[in-house]
């Protein structure tokens, strides 16, 4: 389970979670977040555990909600007609309430890949991958113009996607936690 302190108390996302990760668990999600198709014993000989104890550990990941989904990542540029636009959202309502209704909103919408609520001007950075500028105008239509909440948006389009991921790192580099057996 995950929590957000308030902006006063911490202004990052923090984790609350009973599953203690040690180096092989940091080695085996790292591995797991470059290429989740690798086999179990693939995983298992780089790091030195038999595939069903990679297999017990995965499931504990997935079981404490720390992997939460297997993915196939597309590179956009390979995908005809792709835009990939980043909004920049700010709303005129910042209830709770508020806050629930447009987050609920950001999440039903297919062609939102990322959303952040962050602090400075804007209220959202929202990533939208859409197929051609009529797609992409209905969307921003749908999401911004015909929300009586949204104050403004700007769009900015993505010229170069020079890297793209969703990789999360587990500990700070050169942190050593301990091994398990």
């Amino acid at each position: 389970m995950c929590a957000i302190e308030s902006f006063a108390t911490l202004t990052q996302y923090r984790c609350v979670t009973d599953l203690a990760l040690d180096d092989l668990d940091h080695v085996l999600l790292d591995l797991l977040q470059r290429d989740a198709s690798r086999t179990l014993r693939d995983l298992g000989d780089d790091v030195g555990l038999s595939p069903s104890a990679v297999l017990r550990r995965v499931q504990r990941y997935r079981s404490a909600g720390l992997l939460s989904h297997n993915v196939a990542v597309l590179d956009p540029r390979h995908v005809p007609e792709v835009i990939l636009a980043v909004c920049l959202v700010t709303i005129e309502d910042d209830t709770p309430e508020e806050g629930r209704r447009y987050r609920a909103r950001l999440l039903e919408a297919p062609e939102v890949q990322q959303a952040y609520e962050v602090s400075g001007d804007y209220d959202y950075v929202v990533v939208l991958a859409c197929v051609g500028m009529r797609h992409k105008n209905d969307v921003a239509k749908r999401l911004f113009q015909e929300d009586p909440n949204v104050k403004r948006y700007t769009t900015l389009f993505v010229l170069d996607p020079v890297r793209t991921g969703s990789a999360v790192p587990t500990r700070r580099p050169g942190e050593v936690t301990g091994a398990r057996g």
